[in-house]
């Protein structure tokens, strides 16, 4: 791990208060080492990563990390607090704080050597031995594992050699036998930490545990003959389990990370409970509730949650594709006017000296790309609802709800039906020799029939008609009508920036943009115009009022401006992790305000995204303009006034001896 830690970045007198100022000290000695190459984009990240779910553990650990594009080599820091540091851990302050930092594309190898150094961190030696060192260079060394390594290098032959003349040991009993599944969202740290602890937690039970981690470095499959014969599994994960069906017929235990983190023997006897209790779980349609709170797309979760988890699915992979076609066509249109829809094809008649014929050659590249706008989005709403077998019937469901003019809802409609019957199928069941066919051949041939029977048949009809009233509704809206839309469109915008409500608003504006109308693409306008508002108005507020921020919220500040004139409302999400009651508020006004006033202005956009940029594509460019700026001024007094209301102190600023750190642009 040579190139991953080095004494210079070693922190064993960490002066930091709070997270966010320890995540910017060691990330200060990357950037300093040649390691990061954007600090501010960097400590947005980890702060993004921060916000899904606190990186505090049992035992006064911290690991904050996170996959960055502004990390150029992975990285690991270490400091050292005295007076600890709260990392939202159950059982207080952290006073060993990793800071992990991996790129975004890290090689398999690098994860690898993080994973297990993970691992470590669930043995009390290692920690302890990291709280007693005093000299930075043996603290990286040992971080490194080169004592370990060789200490490793010898066997234990006490532990192999039996004591001549010693008779055979009577057979003792066959241990009980568990297979586990580890990971999480990053699958930097958590995923191996919770291995670690399940498997020192099955040797002290003496349980025979083998685990599978589904990390960023890829995973290995758990042999089938183990997974055969193992007695009970147990999934410690926050993000869906691959290839779930190989579990099917076991007692399962199914939880968050977190808890295979902190409280592994209790998981063991659970799965020992269920086991002696002949619970079988069926688990090829999803997976059940966490136990630390962490919700999943289970059976026995809420039928709210799951439903969530299964549209957000099929946004996620659509938007791809939104992206991608609705600049094109945005482009084409910005060249050779909106008539250039109308051109023959480009197969048939280009020019390669001609303007027209490159601006149709745009047009015609996008609208094929946003026909896979429907189909994706139902494909992957199956998906998420009962993996690779929902597939096909999912794009078979969405390109019907095409061919019927069913549209956006169609494909909403189409995903949950081919989910909720290939989940039906999934539980039926077939003779063994059958299992083989039955996701390739079987599970899409009849899901796909019975999910075309009913778009063409049964629900496609009323879904088409619901659709053409929502478009006309759209066409009609004018007046107040209009502006209440965009006003609870930017209410659902700036409320989680980012979260599943942002998600839906967006989903809702990009699907009127596969049968744009006058009406949809004033709601694109508005839906955009409402994102930029949160990190535009923090960005505004530390730089007009400095005082009422931290010194990390000041600097995040800066890079706000960028991620809002970005539309990437993500940007504000460190200033509403660290005081939600204040900054989510204002920015809900302020971005209702954005979406109401665009409405009432009549701005139109044909683009999914990229913020000012394209400003040249947007109807009544200078409206729009105005709309977002007295949004941002809005959110921006508000989110003043509320914080210049505290008693509390603001954050001193730092004393003028303090070494500061410079990165060049």
């Amino acid at each position: 791990m040579s190139e991953l830690i080095t004494a210079a970045l070693v922190d064993l007198d960490l002066p930091a208060e709070t997270k966010d100022d320890a995540a910017r000290s060691l990330a200060e000695r990357m950037v300093a080492a040649g390691r990061v190459t954007d600090l501010d984009g960097f400590l947005a990240d980890v702060a993004a990563r921060e916000a899904q779910m606190p990186t505090g553990l049992d035992g006064g650990i911290g690991i904050p990390h996170c996959r960055s594009e502004h990390v150029s080599v992975p990285t690991l820091a270490f400091g050292r607090s005295e007076r600890g540091i709260d990392f939202g851990a159950a059982d207080g302050p952290a006073d060993l704080i990793f800071l992990i930092a991996a790129p975004a594309g890290a090689d398999d190898d690098h994860l690898t050597i993080l994973s297990g150094l993970a691992r470590r961190l669930m043995d009390p030696e290692f920690t302890g031995a990291l709280r007693a060192e005093r000299d930075a260079g043996a603290a990286a060394a040992l971080i490194r594992g080169e004592e370990a390594a060789a200490d490793e290098s010898a066997p234990d032959a006490a532990a192999t050699e039996e004591p001549a003349g010693t008779a055979p040991a009577t057979p003792a009993a066959e241990p009980f036998r568990i297979v586990a599944v580890t990971s999480c969202p990053t699958g930097i740290a958590h995923t191996y930490m919770a291995a670690q602890s399940l498997e020192a937690a099955a040797r002290a039970e003496g349980v025979e545990l083998t685990v599978e981690t589904q990390g960023s470095a890829g995973f290995e499959r758990l042999d089938p003959a183990v997974i055969a014969a193992a007695d009970a599994v147990i999934w410690s994960h926050d993000v869906e389990v691959r290839e779930k069906a190989r579990f099917d017929g076991k007692p399962l235990v199914d939880t968050g990370v977190k808890a295979g983190i902190n409280r592994p023997a209790e998981l063991i006897a659970e799965a020992r409970q269920k086991a002696a209790r002949g619970e079988i779980s069926t688990v090829s349609d999803g997976t059940g509730p966490q136990d630390d709170g962490t919700p999943s797309a289970g059976d026995h979760a809420h039928f709210g949650i799951r439903l969530r988890t299964y549209l957000m699915s099929g946004v996620s992979y659509m938007v791809p594709f939104v992206a991608a076609g609705g600049l094109l066509i945005a482009l084409s249109f910005a060249i050779g006017g909106y008539e250039i829809a109308g051109a023959k094809s480009v197969a048939d008649h280009f020019v390669w000296g001609e303007t027209a014929s490159w601006a149709a050659l745009l047009n015609q590249i996008g609208t094929a790309a946003f026909a896979f706008l429907v189909p994706v989005l139902a494909g992957y709403i199956a998906y998420g609802m009962a993996d690779r077998p929902a597939l096909v019937p999912g794009f078979v469901g969405g390109a019907i709800a095409l061919t019927i003019n069913a549209g956006f809802l169609g494909g909403l409609a189409a995903g949950l039906l081919a989910g909720a019957v290939v989940m039906a199928i999934q539980r039926v069941k077939v003779h063994p020799t059958l299992r083989g066919i039955m996701p390739v051949l079987v599970i899409p041939l009849v899901a796909s029939t019975v999910v075309g029977f009913l778009m063409f048949i049964v629900v496609g009809k009323p879904i088409a008609s619901l659709q053409r009233a929502l478009t006309d509704g759209l066409n009609g809206l004018s007046g107040s009508n209009a502006i209440i839309l965009g006003v609870v469109l930017g209410l659902m915008m700036c409320f989680d920036m980012g979260g599943p409500l942002n998600k839906v608003a967006y989903a809702f504006a990009v699907g009127g943009l596969a049968d744009p109308t006058p009406g949809s693409l004033k709601v694109m306008a508005a839906v955009m115009a409402a994102g930029m508002v949160p990190p535009l108005a923090m960005a505004l507020a530390t730089t007009v009022r400095g005082s009422l921020f931290s010194r990390t919220e000041r600097e995040n500040g800066r890079a706000a401006w960028v991620l809002g004139a970005s539309f990437i409302s993500e940007g504000a999400i460190p200033f509403a992790a660290a005081d939600p009651l204040r900054v989510i508020p204002s920015a809900m006004v302020g971005g209702a305000v954005t979406g109401g006033l665009s409405m009432a202005f009549g701005c139109t956009l044909r683009a999914p995204h990229g913020g000012i940029f394209v400003v040249p594509l947007i109807g009544s460019p200078f409206l729009y303009l105005l709309a977002i700026a007295v949004g941002t001024a809005v959110a921006t007094t508000l989110v003043v006034l509320l914080k210049g209301m505290r008693r509390t102190a603001p954050t001193p600023a730092p004393a003028t001896g303090e070494p500061q750190i410079s990165v060049a642009a």
